[in-house]
């Protein structure tokens, strides 16, 4: 296993000296070309916002997000990197929302059963379908990440590469069942849900990462809602993953993987525990140094370059798009280092055996 070091990149929050942005502003302006759809499925309809036109020879690059987020609150920040735009250029970008968790949702009727874990995985082919995608990157984060996951390892045929930061491989036992209800007894649910996104240092400090997506759990996402995805999320199952010749018949994921996590993220050990179910071959392992809970927020700069490199692995670019590629990255890494000084060194392709785009062995990243 071999190890990539970087310099620590500094946090950016948008408007560090203000309130966190109003959520419809998220999105910057130059992307106005963003689409909503409602998509029927079997267990309901989904919120969905698309950009770009599907392409029959590239897969789209499909989002989900974690429990007590939504798609703007979640992916905003790294996609809104200039790293990110320009490579998403030649994709179809897909982010989907799970129900009833985007902003303005109606809340739904008592008694509305919520899907399960593995029932949103079975509403993503109805999403597929509607924009004719044949295949999808898909990148999740926490809940995302499983209900990715679980789609990937019933529809393998539909997925061509998985970036999942801060998955949990694993059902709750009655331990932690236990805990989750005597907490979700004591705390507000957003509070419940800010343990579950930070780290016990970054709840302590208090930071204003914290105090932000506290405000905004509270007053973004539908609380009723939310506590029925929160309910389901705890109640999910094991993904059932063995790695390759570790027990007879082993099912995994057979699509390139990316795993993140944060060094100080409360997923770190479930993010551990996932990459020893996965084959070594096909997964890459970014273990983010000085990293909390949200590493695709607070250490948007890495996680967008070693994402580039994962994307242009798994579905490569034409060689003119690269330079342009390059150059971009020059300029936004120049600029970074005129307030940062030192900056994460981007990868490439042509990177050697040890670089993101090789893929080919798990290892450890320090960013």
């Amino acid at each position: 296993m071999s190890e990539l070091r970087f310099p620590e990149e500094k946090p950016l929050l948008r408007g560090q000296d203000t309130e966190m942005e109003s959520v419809d502003t998220f999105l910057s302006a130059a992307d106005t070309d963003w689409k909503e759809h409602d998509i029927e499925t079997p267990y309901g309809m989904l919120h969905v916002v698309i950009r770009g036109t599907p392409k029959s020879n590239r897969p789209a690059i499909l989002t989900y997000h974690d429990v007590g987020l939504n798609h703007k609150l979640c992916f905003s920040t790294l996609f809104g990197y200039e790293d990110m735009q320009e490579i998403t250029k030649h994709f179809v970008v897909c982010h989907v929302d799970a129900p009833g968790q985007q902003v303005g949702a109606s809340q739904f009727p008592q008694g509305y059963q919520y899907p399960t874990m593995e029932n949103l995985a079975d509403m993503l082919p109805s999403v597929l379908q509607h924009f004719g995608f044949q295949t999808i990157i898909g990148i999740g984060v926490g809940a995302g990440s499983y209900v990715l996951a679980k789609f990937a390892l019933i529809f393998p045929e539909m997925v061509e590469g998985l970036v999942l930061v801060n998955i949990d491989p694993n059902g709750k036992g009655w331990i932690d069942w236990a805990a989750s209800k005597l907490s979700g007894l004591t705390s507000s649910l957003p509070d419940t849900v800010l343990s579950h996104l930070f780290s016990q240092e970054e709840l302590m400090n208090n930071t204003e990462l914290v105090q932000n997506y506290r405000q905004q759990i509270s007053s973004c996402v539908n609380q009723s809602n939310l506590q029925l995805f929160w309910s389901m999320y705890n109640s999910r199952r094991d993904l059932e993953m063995n790695r390759p010749g570790t027990v007879p018949n082993a099912k995994t994921l057979r699509a390139p993987v990316m795993l993140v996590v944060g060094d100080n993220s409360p997923a770190e050990d479930s993010v551990v525990d996932c990459n020893s179910k996965l084959d070594p071959t096909t997964t890459t392992f970014l273990k983010m140094a000085d990293s909390g809970g949200l590493p695709q927020v607070t250490q948007h700069l890495s996680v967008a370059l070693n994402v580039t490199c994962f994307l242009l692995f798994v579905s490569p670019v034409p060689s003119a798009s690269m330079t342009r590629l390059a150059r971009s990255r020059t300029a936004s890494l120049t600029s970074a280092s005129s307030v940062d000084g030192n900056r994460p060194r981007p990868c490439t392709q042509s990177e050697s055996s040890e670089g993101i785009g090789q893929i080919n062995h798990t290892m450890e990243v320090s960013c």
